[in-house]
């Protein structure tokens, strides 16, 4: 059965999934790379970096595991560029070069329309502008019965978690504080909307929590 999954989604400590002020120059946000060591030196993140080596224990394991049986992801536009408004051009083709990470079909969520971008490593970008159930449908036509990553940000999390979209969240919590930014919790009562924390595990660089839905309260 296809799960709806976010994972490796990591915030700080007062909450926040990405800094402020996000730019070419600082795609996460002022801080916000501070968020993410704890992914950076893993074996996961090496190999899609083209690097060998890496560590392994419990950052691996949950680095890897979000990389499991996923047919397609869905992305917030910020997730994909710095670009506001109307596309001016075609020329921002993402963060990630000729190779992308997501080798599968990437739904982005947008409200200006621009055509399907066929990327190396079987990554096809596709721009929906009708809303999140549209992106969640078209994913699920094109995931094969795998699994549908939702991969943020924080705006994109929020919208699926409000509407009980979403099966299951991990989320690494960085030992950092940000200020200000991207708050990925805000205004949402989780236990009402079913979910609850059924796993989690420490290791020196995050805290990580596994949270699934079942019944809402």
């Amino acid at each position: 059965m296809t799960r709806v999954r976010v994972e490796s989604f990591t915030i700080s400590l007062d909450g926040y999934g990405a800094g402020s002020d996000q730019s070419v120059n600082n795609p996460l946000g002022v801080g916000g790379e501070t968020l993410h060591k704890w992914m950076v030196s893993t074996r996961t993140f090496r190999r899609m970096q083209g690097q060998e080596g890496g560590t392994s224990g419990v950052d691996e394991q949950f680095a890897a595991r979000g990389f499991e049986n996923v047919g397609a992801w869905i992305l917030g536009r910020n997730m994909f560029g710095p670009v506001r408004g109307p596309w001016p051009d075609l020329t921002w083709k993402g963060w990630w070069g000729a190779k992308p990470p997501y080798e599968c079909p990437v739904f982005v969520l947008t409200h200006h329309a621009r055509p399907p971008l066929k990327m190396e490593n079987a990554t096809t970008f596709h721009f929906v502008t009708e809303g999140i159930h549209q992106a969640l449908e078209s994913a699920r036509a094109a995931a094969g019965g795998k699994d549908i990553r939702i991969g943020g940000g924080s705006s994109t999390i929020r919208q699926y978690l409000r509407e009980g979209l979403i099966d299951e969240l991990h989320i690494a919590i960085s030992p950092v504080l940000l200020g200000r930014g991207e708050p990925l919790f805000t205004d949402l009562d989780l236990p009402a909307l079913g979910y609850a924390c059924v796993e989690h595990a420490f290791s020196d660089s995050a805290t990580h929590v596994f949270l699934k839905r079942g019944d809402p309260k």
